[in-house]
């Protein structure tokens, strides 16, 4: 599933790709992930009926509160079965919320 979001003024394009396999899916995430995307991010995360969750963020270039917001519910949504893989932008914003020693987060 490929969700892109026109975001003319930023020059940037948001993508939010899920690739489901037995009961593990991959959720690829390009772009910018801000107030106006992130509620796809997290739709298209948890549209997934599957145990674990891996969001790939390493193609994040802007990471923001409502972007942190809608990883913290899917964190909720797969408490033991979620790995998150991030760009070095998004380790960042991580870091500064306090969020970079959880142990879903990978080392970007």
């Amino acid at each position: 599933m490929v969700c892109p979001v026109d975001l003319a003024d930023s020059g940037s394009v948001f993508s939010a790709t899920a690739d489901v396999r037995d009961d593990q899916a991959v959720v690829r995430v390009t772009g910018e992930v801000d107030l106006a995307t992130a509620d796809t991010m997290f739709a298209t995360a948890t549209r997934q009926q599957v145990a674990r969750l891996t969001l790939d963020l390493r193609q994040v270039s802007f990471f923001d509160s409502a972007a942190i917001n809608a990883l913290i519910r899917i964190v909720d949504r797969f408490p033991q079965g979620l790995t998150v893989l991030p760009s070095t932008q998004v380790h960042r914003v991580l870091d500064l919320a306090g969020l970079s020693d959880q142990p879903w987060l990978r080392p970007s």
